[in-house]
């Protein structure tokens, strides 16, 4: 076992034709054995970054070195110390799952008989052991994004790229799969996961970096980083009379929020606002005395620990669910270039 990380990337700049800058000058290191969480919305970078470290999409400056080996130098050879399960799932819907699994190993260089013993190791291990002759395009959303899973995990890899894995699967499918990411990770398999679901990244990841146009604003554990909030926060909706236009309660409430000395951050979206506070127990009967006293309707107040969503409001000062999904960010980035409208 050696102290190098697995990951290693220093300077990291990636600029598309046209000029969009998507990665700008990132470092960050992943440990051997560490489910490492790359948390941001859409465009932020995170899979420009992961396509960069998996050799797919050249870098424009920087160093990258992935399980030993720098990304320009020795590309082959991360290809075959690496996994990569990607957002779209990309499997042979007439092929039966094993048969499937048996040419990704193949192909991986595994003997036909190393293959189909692979195979159903892996198909015992996320329980699809009793579907195995099946067509894969009779499996469920969440059968098949297993199968692509372990599709990627064929040929032993000691790191594992995941790239949003649970987007689109229901809340049972993801739990099953979180389960099954804890087990892999916890047999030595080193996890790097992008996603843009905080309760994701709080549940698996041992350490997580926020990237926010580009840039990584944020490191370390989930606890540590929510700890780094402090106090408890306060989270108030107003009503609406139809006197008001949405929004206008909002920018009376949040300067007189601000001045109440046991406030340490606010900030607002649409018609609410979430308040940092020191001590939400007395904080609540004084807040709703001054909004009551300034004629601002309250809908609906809770107050709650600090989460990794009010990491990112205050790295970011915005909520991360505020932003649209607008697909992959290399095809956005490239689309100004070729003459077309982003989405």
């Amino acid at each position: 076992m050696t102290d190098e990380p697995i990951v290693d990337v220093q300077k990291l700049v990636k600029v598309y034709p046209g000029g969009t800058r998507a990665v700008s000058d990132i470092n960050f290191t992943v440990a051997r054995g560490e489910f490492f969480g790359f948390l941001g919305p859409n465009g932020a970078g995170k899979t420009t970054t992961m396509k960069i470290l998996a050799t797919l999409l050249r870098k424009s400056s920087g160093r990258a070195i992935v399980a030993g080996y720098d990304v320009d130098r020795d590309p082959m050879s991360i290809r075959r110390s690496i996994g990569f399960a990607m957002q779209e799932v990309g499997l042979d819907d007439l092929a039966p799952g094993l048969d499937f699994l048996v040419l990704q190993g193949v192909l991986y260089g595994l003997s036909r008989r190393e293959a189909r013993s692979r195979a159903a190791e892996l198909l015992e291990l996320v329980g699809l052991t009793s579907v195995a002759g099946r067509k894969v395009g009779t499996y469920s959303g969440g059968m098949r994004r297993r199968v692509d899973l372990v599709a990627a995990l064929m040929h032993n890899p000691p790191l594992l790229f995941l790239d949003e894995p649970t987007t689109g699967l229901d809340p049972q499918s993801r739990l099953a799969l979180w389960e099954y990411l804890e087990l892999l990770n916890g047999r030595g398999v080193t996890i790097f996961l992008t996603t843009q679901m905080m309760e994701e990244a709080d549940r698996l990841c041992q350490r997580i970096a926020i990237i926010d146009e580009g840039q990584i604003v944020a490191e370390g554990s989930p606890r540590s980083l929510k700890e780094e909030v402090g106090g408890d926060v306060i989270r108030t909706t107003f009503g609406s009379d139809g006197r008001e236009e949405e929004g206008a309660y909002s920018e009376r409430a949040e300067p007189l929020v601000k001045e109440r000395d046991y406030v340490t951050a606010v900030s607002s979206a649409g018609n609410s606002l979430t308040i940092t506070v020191r001590d939400g127990s007395a904080a609540v009967p004084d807040l709703l005395r001054l909004l009551n006293e300034n004629s601002i309707p309250v809908a609906n107040l809770s107050m709650a620990s600090p989460t990794l969503d009010d990491v990112f409001l205050k790295y970011t000062g915005r909520t991360i669910r505020a932003e649209e999904a607008t697909g992959d960010e290399t095809e956005q980035a490239m689309r100004p270039w070729l003459g077309l409208k982003r989405r």
